[in-house]
């Protein structure tokens, strides 16, 4: 009987669980579905999507272009000693700006905006909800989630290809630097090499790529922080689970994208 009975309680354990997970997944796509729901249908408060835009986008652009000039010379740097050993040095600019812009341009870029982003809106939200100014808002039959979350979600979006964008422009450039200055590699070989390789596909598939981690960039911050609760303490928990589970999501979200719908480019 004891057997038994502690057999019935992993099982128990292991269902809560899972429908504690599926619960947790239900309440998100609910809430997805609804942010994308006053995202697009008017009424629209376009100095609130400018404001994210600008918030989003531009003040992200230093450190997403820091992370790409490093990771570009970087990466370029280990082609190089990796290709020499089997006398494939001549691969790197190829090597190199494939790696940036499939895959760790919008992905390092996707993580440092999901950082700095994702625990601002968490916080902001956050405070706005443990202080009652979102319950103030309907109040004054203000919508939260036209006012609040939608602009985010949207300027996320929008704004997350054009960050990607430059940041593999930036990335291509420090190795572009890097191979020139210290590999011996020659500054117009270099070059048309890297325009050589480089195909649509691979801009498509880096853009695609960052417009579903702005998504989950700004849908992560704005769910955990509007369902804050706890006071201070609640609004460091949503901080901290916002920026987890949007770095979770991201990988994640690669991975599939990469292999599923990108899989055979």
């Amino acid at each position: 009987m004891t057997v038994a009975h502690d057999l019935v309680g992993v099982l128990r354990a292991i269902g809560r669980f899972v429908l504690g997970g599926l619960a947790s997944i239900g309440r998100v796509v609910l809430f997805a579905a609804k942010a994308i729901g006053h995202a697009v249908v008017p009424p629209y408060y376009p100095a609130r999507l400018a404001e994210q835009l600008i918030v989003i986008g531009w003040f992200s652009l230093p450190v997403v272009g820091l992370t790409a000039l490093f990771t570009g010379a970087a990466l370029a740097q280990q082609i190089f000693i990796g290709g020499s050993r089997f006398n494939a040095a001549a691969t790197v600019p190829a090597v190199t700006v494939i790696g940036i812009v499939r895959e760790l341009g919008p992905v390092l870029g996707g993580l440092m905006v999901a950082g700095r982003v994702s625990s601002a809106m968490a916080a902001e939200l956050g405070t706005m909800r443990v202080t009652e100014q979102i319950d103030a808002l309907t109040t004054l039959r203000t919508d939260p989630f036209r006012y609040l979350i939608g602009p985010r979600v949207l300027a996320a979006t929008l704004v997350m290809p054009l960050l990607v964008l430059v940041s593999n422009v930036i990335g291509v450039l420090g190795g572009y630097a890097l191979a020139t200055t210290r590999l011996g590699f020659n500054a117009g070989n270099y070059l048309d090499r890297t325009i050589a390789f480089l195909h649509t596909d691979d801009v498509v598939s880096s853009l695609v790529k960052a417009a579903v981690f702005g998504f989950i960039v700004a849908l992560m911050g704005c769910y955990h922080g509007f369902h804050s609760n706890g006071g201070a303490a609640g609004v460091g928990r949503a901080t901290t689970n916002a920026v987890v589970s949007a770095f979770i999501l991201i990988l994640m979200s690669n991975l599939v994208i990469t292999v599923i719908v990108f899989g055979g480019k």
